[in-house]
């Protein structure tokens, strides 16, 4: 049974604060589109997916909590629209709660222009929407891990295979299953994965703290890496595939994640292994043409100079600290792997618009 990042039902949520993992289990409720802002920029929940789930069912619980309170449809529309422009100010390059928040809004003005509606059925309408999307994406993460394991296999042509991985994409990062962990995940259920190196992911160690937590629970086979030692595995361990999430992949099929993840695919590139990036389709953005409009969050310099509130690194030394890199299209040369089907840097647009129409 996987691990459960978020716990939902009407009027309540609960997620997992991941700031204690692997010391400490603790749900903590989140009431509040402020509080679903707070957890969020502070990494309690974290991972694209997962990010925009917690800011919209905060809304939809904030929203089920507030039933009798006094207020009329414009009233309500403001306060949902402003609500989902705060949530994406949380933390900005992970795209899914920016689309999420378009596509609610959207929905929202429709609803608020229809003849005949009220106050209740705009605030259904929100919750409904919200508790849909958690849904969805669970059943899109089975199917990017089914996908992308087929694939991998019939591409490196092997009986088992074994795979390297980067930052955290498993159930912590999502509403379930996971994208890049995902993958992994239908491997061993097919019996066909061998081993699973993660890399510890400095400065924060998802990878360590996380993603290694999800493995040991699930009893996959896997070693943990420092990220300055992959080019080192890569050519000693036999390496079938990496394979890394996404926060935001933008037309061209650039590729902003984790930092690290862009000199993951230089090594990979280098040493002749496929490089994969499994995605949803809600972590898409059409809208930008190439990764360098691509916005990047910068953290804190504690989190660089610092490890559980203790100071590792020299007092007075400057730091720089992106959360994020963008990985050129022509590294990803595995493919991208998304609910849709596998697709390569060039073909993804195209699927993603014919896919649109259809909608």
């Amino acid at each position: 049974m996987s691990l459960e990042a978020i716990r939902y039902r009407r009027g309540s949520l609960q997620i997992l604060n991941q700031l204690l993992l692997p010391q400490q289990s603790l749900y903590e409720a989140v009431g509040s589109v402020r509080q679903g802002w707070e957890a969020i920029r502070s990494m309690k929940v974290r991972g694209a997916p997962a990010i925009a789930i917690v800011g919209c069912l905060s809304l939809a619980v904030e929203l089920h909590n507030k039933a009798t309170e006094e207020e009329n449809v414009g009233n309500l529309e403001t306060f949902v629209l402003d609500s989902l422009s705060y949530l994406v100010s949380a933390r900005p390059t992970a795209v899914n709660m920016a689309q999420a928040a378009q596509e609610l809004g959207r929905v929202v003005r429709q609803e608020a222009k229809r003849e005949g509606s009220t106050v209740e059925s705009l605030r259904e309408k929100v919750i409904c929407w919200a508790e849909a999307m958690l849904d969805q994406d669970l059943k899109d993460n089975k199917s990017i891990g089914d996908n992308g394991a087929f694939h991998l296999l019939q591409r490196v042509g092997q009986d088992k295979v074994i795979v390297l991985t980067h930052c955290n994409t498993g159930s912590l990062a999502t509403a379930g299953y996971g994208t890049a962990l995902g993958v992994i995940r239908s491997l061993h259920a097919m019996g066909r994965l061998q081993h699973v190196y993660c890399t510890e992911t400095r400065p924060y160690n998802q990878g360590a703290r996380l993603t290694a937590y999800e493995l040991v629970y699930e009893e996959i086979p896997a070693t943990l890496i420092a990220d300055s030692m992959v080019s080192m595995a890569m050519k000693e361990k036999k390496i079938s595939a990496v394979i890394v999430g996404a926060d935001r992949v933008v037309a061209n099929g650039d590729t902003a994640n984790k930092v690290g993840t862009y000199q993951l695919a230089i090594a990979a590139k280098h040493h002749g292994i496929p490089f994969y990036v499994a995605a949803p389709s809600t972590s898409c953005d059409l809208s930008l043409e190439h990764g360098g409009q691509i916005v990047i969050e910068e953290r804190p310099s504690q989190e660089l100079t610092d490890i559980n509130g203790v100071r590792v690194a020299a007092p007075g030394i400057g730091v720089w600290n992106p959360a994020f890199d963008v990985t050129p299209h022509d590294l990803i040369t595995g493919g991208i792997v998304t609910e849709l089907g596998v697709f390569s840097p060039a073909e993804l647009q195209a699927a993603l618009t014919q896919r649109a129409n259809k909608v």
